[in-house]
Parts: structure tokens; C-alpha cells; sequence
């Protein structure tokens, strides 16, 4: 099974389980019924969104520049520069 068959599997079983406590056919407690379910997606929403945002975050916190690696991939494109100039391409 893919990732993408199994993300569309999830969500479908997700959502057919919120669309079932939300019309009602699985017996919940009328406080949960009427207060948290209806709002539930939006909180999914804003929990995905602050999870987005903090995964963005802690990459850019952990983010290591490499000296040795940026060197190298300075060599790199100067010899892809010279090796276009001798092809006769403009490479400024």
C-alpha cells in the first residue's frame, strides 16, 4: 500500500467516525455532543497548523552549515562555470 492510499485511508476513516458522532449514532454525552464534536475539526485544523509551524521552526533551530560542504560545492560550480565557458555558453 502507498503512503497516499494509506493518508486517503486514514482520513476517510477519520472522517467517518466524526461524521458518525456528529449526527448522532454513536451515543456520546450531551455536553460532548453538542459543545466539542462541532468543533472539533477546527481545533484539528489549528493543532495541525501550530504542528507545521513548530516542525518549520525546529528545522530552522537544528539547521548545521557545513564549511567543509560549502567549499566544495564552491569548487563544484566554478568548475561547471569553466567547463560552460568552454562550451562557449555566457554564464554571467
Amino acid at each position: 500500500m502507498t503512503r497516499a492510499v494509506q493518508t486517503i485511508s486514514l482520513f476517510l476513516l477519520c472522517s467517518s467516525v466524526y461524521l458518525a458522532a456528529f449526527i448522532g449514532f454513536i451515543p456520546l454525552p450531551t455536553l460532548v455532543q453538542e459543545e466539542i464534536i462541532p468543533v472539533l475539526p477546527f481545533w484539528a485544523l489549528v493543532s495541525f497548523g501550530a504542528y507545521l509551524l513548530f516542525s518549520l521552526g525546529w528545522g530552522i533551530f537544528t539547521f548545521k552549515v557545513k564549511e567543509k560542504e560549502y567549499h566544495e560545492l564552491k569548487i563544484e560550480i566554478e568548475q561547471a562555470r569553466d567547463d560552460l565557458r568552454r562550451k562557449g555558453v555566457d554564464v554571467d
